[in-house]
């Protein structure tokens, strides 16, 4: 929430957020592709990321998602892992930006994840 507003703010168009544990995953893959911009925000799992972030970008994977913006933030508590997860998938997908930072959040947001999500937002509208 505190991200979609920072991009709000910066007027970059229309901001979307979706619970990929409780909305419709076909519609988050319809969004993903509506957008040219996206960031993903998962929590990390057994020293990977989160099941329904993972089989989400399977399914951009298998869907030839391409030519897009991508930001990534993560979150774990005492190793974070999903950022690194993450990466790796979009790696593999044709002309996928992936913007920096990578933003880390242990557990709760504190001032130094703020402000690595405001370099985000900021990197985001620059693209």
């Amino acid at each position: 929430e505190e991200l979609a507003d920072l991009l709000r703010a910066r007027n970059v168009g229309k901001v979307a957020i979706t619970d990929l544990c409780r909305d419709d995953m076909a519609e988050a893959v319809e969004d993903a592709f509506r957008m040219n911009k996206m960031v993903v925000c998962a929590s990390s799992y057994d020293n990977n990321v989160f099941p329904a972030m993972h089989l989400f970008l399977w399914k951009l994977q298998q869907k030839a998602y391409q030519k897009r913006t991508v930001g990534i933030v993560e979150n774990g508590s005492w190793a974070p892992s999903a950022g690194r997860e993450m990466r790796a998938l979009l790696e593999t997908m044709k002309e996928v930006t992936i913007v920096e930072p990578m933003v880390t959040i242990k557990s709760a947001l504190n001032d130094d994840s703020r402000a690595q999500l405001i370099k985000l937002a900021d990197a985001i509208n620059a693209e």
